[in-house]
């Protein structure tokens, strides 16, 4: 009788951890790159931004002519003036310099904010889109399968196109 338990608990015992070993995780990946372009938030920010860099490009432009006169006009006026004004028109341009390097600065500071303002709600969004459709799917891993991402091999589930129907595109 004691050998019947001891080989009832040691079959138990290989079934049990035979199943545990045979049972794995279920592993989709997806191209997050895709996802974020395809979705129509991503065009909008876009173009939100491209528009407001050419605002600053125009306004940048508009700065560096207007210096480029000015040293053209004090170079053709440079033997008719005095040495003392000269060094004062010297002084303005080196301030104008200055001034285009901070706006130039501060520009690509503030398009960089709103850079980051419009894309993370998107990427928010997509981060729980596929959170969602992982789960439902029961996936327990969803590997990002962009380019330099980290996969080598992405032959499972691809669930681009479940998120972006979850997404309603």
């Amino acid at each position: 009788m004691k050998h019947l338990k001891t080989l009832l608990l040691a079959a138990i015992l290989f079934v049990g951890t035979t199943s545990l070993a045979t049972a794995q995780s279920k592993v989709a990946h997806i191209n997050t790159t895709d996802l974020v372009q395809a979705m129509p938030e991503m065009k909008a920010a876009q173009a939100e931004i491209e528009k407001l860099s050419k605002t600053y490009d125009a306004d940048y432009k508009t700065m560096v002519t207007e210096l480029q006169n000015k040293v053209k006009q004090y170079r053709a006026e440079v033997d008719t003036k005095t040495e003392e004004e000269n060094t004062k028109r010297a002084q303005e341009v080196q301030q104008m310099e200055q001034s285009i390097r901070e706006y130039q600065a501060g520009a690509q500071e503030d398009l960089g904010k709103k850079e980051a303002a419009l894309l993370k709600p998107i990427f928010e969004k997509a981060k729980a889109a596929i959170t969602k459709v992982a789960a439902a799917q029961g996936y327990q891993y969803v590997l990002d399968s962009t380019q330099g991402g980290g996969v080598i091999v992405a032959t499972g589930k691809d669930l681009l196109a479940d998120v972006k129907k979850e997404l309603g595109f």
